[in-house]
């Protein structure tokens, strides 16, 4: 018997006794959990440390390495984000509709938890607590499994975990680390029907459409993000600027961070040379030909309109009208999040109901797209499907629902 078969055994049989949970357990195993990170952190950052020398030492990108790093501040976030989610309404066994037929049936709705959800994931060890917490609350057990550059901060993450679990009402099986992390691991998990009830892949581009087209087991598609940014000719300059340079450098390697920044012709002399002078060398510009015009810049290709750079890079083209940027983003856009920073209302509500993503803002970053911004105290990953859960999935989206029909001896005529 395989590892992961034994690991679906045991999530399979703990989803059994999980569904009877009710809310306190829950969230005292949770409280249990945030004890015992603290009490396991310097394990944690010591483990941790051996991934970040290892990622160093295979010359990964700067802003990936950043996206690996576990600090003491980083542990807290993550305890932070357990507490969020203790505090937030149980999902479970909550009635979304109830209605009477004419024969004097009721039917109820009812929120049930999925049952046992795969993730797989890369570098970010945080996602391993995030979605223990999310399927924990949420009456779901977890199989996780992440990169071989994040491994031994993950192997101390589930230790943490499974020791704070057992000084709980919740059984230490409702969550599974699979240690393989050879290719072959996560081909088998795709397969495995009879235990896993859904795959959430977390990554680049080239794991998320691997998942997509090999899984068997039902599958929600999370998001790459080439994010962008439409500087309208109304836009206030300053703040503009302000907005592009958080939305780039708050942290370049997360799915969230813009990537192409398109600005009106009419307001490009004035804003683009500002936005250069504050991105202070730090970026690499890459522009089309009118970008190139007015200031100094690498010259853009067609590949950087569709690249997630994950990086300190930002792709900038002059466009004429919103109708064009909307255009733009269609054809290169990965349907994740995307603003307009303009005072003319007639565009931003054009932009608004016209751009398809989880997420379209109005005058600010692009980096509030993630669930524990959003209030959902952390996220299983961001959805760029149009299925039932779309954007930073939290609790309400890691349940599905049972009809529950009520009757005194109806028969069907």
């Amino acid at each position: 018997m395989s590892e992961i078969v034994r690991k679906g055994m045991l999530l399979k049989n703990a989803s059994n006794l999980l569904i009877k949970a009710n809310t306190k357990d829950k969230n005292e195993a949770l409280k249990k959990v945030s004890e015992s990170l603290e009490e396991y952190k310097e394990l944690i950052l010591m483990e941790n440390e051996k991934d970040v020398e290892q990622a160093v030492r295979m010359h990964m990108k700067e802003s990936l390495v950043d996206r690996l790093r576990l600090t003491e501040q980083r542990i807290r976030d993550m305890m932070e984000g357990i507490k969020a989610v203790m505090d937030l309404k149980d999902p479970v066994w909550q009635s979304k509709e109830v209605w009477t037929l004419e024969n004097g049936l009721n039917i109820s709705k009812m929120s049930v938890p999925l049952g046992v959800i795969g993730i797989i994931y890369e570098s970010r060890p945080n996602v391993t607590v995030d979605a223990f917490a999310l399927a924990l609350k949420s009456g779901n057990c977890i199989l996780l499994r992440g990169s071989s550059s994040a491994i031994f901060s993950n192997k101390a993450l589930v230790y943490a975990i499974k020791e704070g679990l057992k000084k709980s009402n919740i059984s230490e099986d409702v969550i599974q680390l699979i240690e393989d992390t050879s290719r072959e691991s996560v081909v088998e998990m795709l397969k495995l029907n009879d235990y896993i009830d859904l795959i959430i892949p977390r990554g680049g581009s080239g794991l998320i459409q691997s998942v997509v087209k090999n899984a068997t087991v039902p599958t929600i598609e999370t998001g790459v993000g080439n994010c962008h940014i439409f500087v309208d000719e109304t836009a206030k300059v300053e703040e503009a600027v302000k907005i592009v340079v958080n939305a780039k450098t708050q942290r370049p390697g997360v799915c969230n961070a813009c990537e192409t920044v398109l600005v009106h012709e009419s307001i490009a002399e004035e804003f683009l040379p500002l936005l250069k002078e504050a991105l202070n060398q730090t970026v690499e510009i890459r522009g089309c030909l009118l970008t190139k015009q007015i200031i100094d810049v690498a010259e853009a290709t067609e590949g950087d309109w569709s690249e997630e750079y994950l990086d300190y890079i930002l792709a900038v083209k002059v466009i004429s009208n919103v109708d064009e940027a909307i255009a733009h983003i269609g054809k290169y856009g990965t349907k994740h999040s995307e603003s307009i920073i303009t005072e003319d209302y007639s565009n931003s509500e054009k932009f608004l109901r016209e751009i398809d993503a989880a997420s379209v803002y109005v005058n600010a970053s692009t980096r509030f797209t993630d669930g524990g911004v959003f209030g959902f105290g952390c996220e299983m990953g961001i959805s760029t499907q149009k299925m039932h859960a779309r954007g930073p999935m939290g609790l309400n989206e890691l349940v599905t629902v049972k009809y529950v029909v009520r009757g005194n001896g109806q028969i069907r005529e």
